[in-house]
C-alpha cells in the first residue's frame, strides 16, 4: 500500500485483545485496565500524560491504569488493547516496566495471527490463583469472599495478588471486560441501551460513565467508530505490541 493510500477502517475485538485501525479523537485522560499499544502506519502518534507532557513516536506503549489521553489526528492510527493476563502481557510489562508511557518502535512488525496466537494463552507469570479468580469472574459477577475462597486464598490476600502482579483491583479489570462486551454489542447494531444491560452495566449513565473514565471518550464519540469499520483483514500488520464487596462493582 502506498503512502497516499488509505486502507479501509476496521475494528476487531477478540478474547483479551481489541484492534482498532482509523483516525484518533480527541478524549478526556483516562486510565484503562489494559496495556494499549499505538502506532501511526506513517509519522507517528501522540500521547498526553496527565501532567500534560507530549510523548510521540512511530510507536507508542502504555501500561494498564496510567493516565493519558491520544492527540486527534485525521491520519490512521493503529491501537491494539491487550488484557494483563495474556502470554503476550508478560512481553509488555517487561518492556513497560518502571514507565507508564514509552516509546516501542520495535514492537511495530508483529503481525495480527501473531498476536492472537500470543492473547490467547495465559501468563506464565502471574500467580495461578489469580489468573482462576480472573477465569470466575470472566464468567460472571463473583462476590469477593466467594471469588477468594474458590482459589484458596482470603480476600484481603487476593486483592493484594491483583495490585501487585496486575496493577489494579480485580474490579476495575473486570469493568474493562464488560466494556469489550458492549463494543461488540454496539459494532453488531445494538442500541446504546441494549448494549448497556448486555454487557451488564446498571444503565446507560452507568455504561457512559465507565467508557469515559476508561477510554476518555463517550458513547456518541465511540459509535461512529464501530458502526464504520469494516472486519479486520485477517493478514493486515499490527504492531509488536477492590475495595470491599462485590468485585463486580464500580
Amino acid at each position: 500500500m502506498g503512502d497516499g493510500e488509505r486502507a479501509a477502517a476496521y475494528c476487531d475485538i477478540g478474547t483479551g485483545y481489541v484492534i482498532y485501525r482509523g483516525p484518533s479523537v480527541d478524549g478526556s485522560l483516562h486510565a484503562h485496565a489494559a496495556f494499549q499499544l499505538a502506532r501511526a502506519p506513517h509519522g507517528e502518534v501522540v500521547v498526553l500524560d496527565a501532567a500534560g507532557t507530549r510523548h510521540s513516536a512511530a510507536a507508542l506503549l502504555v501500561a494498564p491504569m496510567v493516565r493519558h489521553r491520544m492527540q486527534a489526528t485525521a491520519a490512521d492510527v493503529v491501537t491494539v488493547f491487550i488484557e494483563p493476563h495474556c502470554a503476550f502481557a508478560d512481553r509488555l510489562r517487561e518492556r513497560c516496566a518502571g514507565r507508564g508511557i514509552t516509546a516501542a518502535g520495535e514492537l511495530r512488525g508483529l503481525g495480527e495471527d501473531e498476536l492472537r496466537r500470543t492473547v490467547a494463552r495465559p501468563s506464565a507469570r502471574l500467580d495461578a490463583r489469580l489468573l482462576a479468580a480472573m477465569g470466575a469472574l470472566a464468567a460472571g459477577a463473583v462476590p469477593m469472599p466467594a471469588l477468594a475462597a474458590g482459589v484458596g486464598l482470603s480476600p484481603q490476600r487476593l486483592r493484594a495478588l491483583a495490585q501487585r502482579q496486575l496493577g489494579m483491583p480485580l474490579a476495575r479489570w473486570r469493568i474493562w471486560r464488560r466494556l469489550t462486551g458492549a463494543a461488540e454489542a454496539l459494532r453488531g447494531g445494538g442500541s446504546l441501551a441494549e448494549a448497556a444491560a448486555t454487557a451488564g452495566f446498571a444503565d446507560q449513565a452507568h455504561f457512559t460513565r465507565q467508557l469515559r473514565e476508561m477510554t476518555g471518550l463517550t458513547p456518541s464519540a465511540v459509535l461512529p467508530l464501530l458502526r464504520a469499520s469494516s472486519p479486520a483483514p485477517a493478514s493486515d500488520p499490527v504492531p509488536d505490541p477492590v475495595a470491599g464487596g462485590d468485585v463486580d462493582g464500580d
